[in-house]
């Protein structure tokens, strides 16, 4: 074999070379590698805040006029109803309309037997009539003494005594005569009559039933109802109150018509707000000269509302109730959250008629998240209103 040629030794400085460039490359790896963590921290923790900002949908409130009527209950009552009492003690002698009799103005109805009230009738008859024998005497006796005056017969006191004396005899008939017609006035009273033309609507007496006089004890004996027209009483909340105006008009529906209506119209309001409710009571007027309608009986009633501006209404969803009150989320022009209080007007079910809080430009969160709070950041999505991009169609751009 021939021997083997030694290799030429590497030199010094290739060597140092060589290892600067390994050092160099090793510094160059490391480098990307910690640069790339880097980027890759600052990304995920840009992807983590980006992240945890909350996405909303938003909407502006709707300046619609939802509903331009009011619907309230309404109570029927006939236009005049009269309870009829008696105004003398005594037994029902007999009766002559019942329920549901249309009777006449003056017409009797009932007639009362009061042998008490007849008895002090007949007692200050022949009062009045003994007083008027003793005036007749008194006038007499006074005549004889002036003739007798010439001749010097009768003093002049004597005169004076028996003018006093006649003086108070006819005051004791002017006496009796008035309780004579007193009583007589009372005595007409055994007749019961109608006060005005209209329908009998109750009758709680009967023939031989004690009466007591004046309707202070017991019910009414009878009670008569004009129906020809109707009052519609209705407790309109205050907050309707400006917007219901008098000679608005009105559509009443009736349970025993459920596929008519009925026109009315508002005749007066009792310019009050009752304490308990809250409400003002308005009376409305309602033709039945048809007579279908009866007094006493349910509607429905719906108000047409005459408003000078139209109500926003939001989304049921939108409302927030805590201890700060009733709010509403909304958004600004920098997708910043801001509350803001606000009053129901009206519950419509799905939308909420607001009385005041909001402004027609107003982005509405429609669904606020929990635990969000005034100034957070939040990402939009749905109506906006006009000016500033959302935070999504910026990262869209940059894209």
């Amino acid at each position: 074999m021939p021997p083997t040629e030694p290799r030429p030794p590497v030199s010094h400085r290739k060597l140092g070379i060589f290892g600067v460039v390994a050092l160099i490359a090793a510094g160059l790896i490391v480098g990307t590698g910690i640069r790339a963590r880097e980027e890759q921290g600052t990304q995920l923790k840009e992807w983590t805040e980006d992240q945890a900002i909350p996405t909303v949908a938003v909407a502006l409130p709707n300046a619609k006029a939802l509903s331009p009527t009011l619907g309230l209950p309404g109570r029927l009552e006939a236009y005049y109803r009269a309870p009829i009492f008696a105004r003398v003690s005594g037994y029902l002698k007999s009766w002559s309309a019942d329920i549901g009799a249309r009777v006449k103005a003056g017409q009797v109805i009932a007639e009362i037997e009061a042998p008490d009230l007849d008895q002090q009738l007949l007692q200050a008859r022949a009062d009045l009539a003994s007083a008027e024998a003793s005036a007749k005497l008194s006038e007499a006796t006074l005549n004889r003494r002036k003739t007798l005056v010439a001749s010097n017969f009768v003093s002049a006191q004597e005169i004076d005594e028996r003018t006093a004396d006649l003086s108070n005899k006819n005051g004791a008939v002017k006496a009796g005569q008035a309780n004579v017609e007193r009583l007589e006035a009372l005595a007409g009273y055994k007749k019961i009559t109608v006060p005005f033309d209209g329908v009998v609507t109750s009758r709680d007496t009967d023939v031989g039933a004690l009466i007591n006089a004046g309707g202070g004890t017991g019910p009414a004996m009878f009670t008569i109802s004009d129906t020809r027209k109707l009052r519609v009483y209705v407790n309109v909340p205050q907050t309707y109150v400006p917007a219901i105006r008098i000679g608005a008009k009105a559509t009443l529906t009736m349970p025993e018509y459920p596929n008519r209506t009925f026109p009315a119209t508002v005749e007066a309001s009792s310019q009050a707000v009752d304490v308990a409710s809250g409400t003002t009571r308005m009376q409305l007027g309602l033709d039945n000269s048809s007579g279908e309608l009866m007094p006493g009986g349910y509607a429905s009633v719906k108000l047409n509302l005459q408003r000078d501006s139209t109500p926003l209404s939001v989304p049921a969803s939108a409302l927030i109730f805590n201890s700060s009150g009733l709010r509403v989320a909304t958004v600004n022009p920098d997708d910043k959250v801001v509350f803001k209080t606000v009053t129901i007007g009206r519950d419509l079910g799905k939308e909420i008629e607001l009385a005041s809080g909001l402004a027609p430009d107003d982005r509405v969160i429609t669904a606020p998240p929990d635990g969000l709070a005034d100034g957070d950041h939040v990402r939009v999505v749905g109506a906006t209103a006009k000016g500033k991009p959302t935070a999504s169609e910026k990262q869209d751009v940059k894209g």
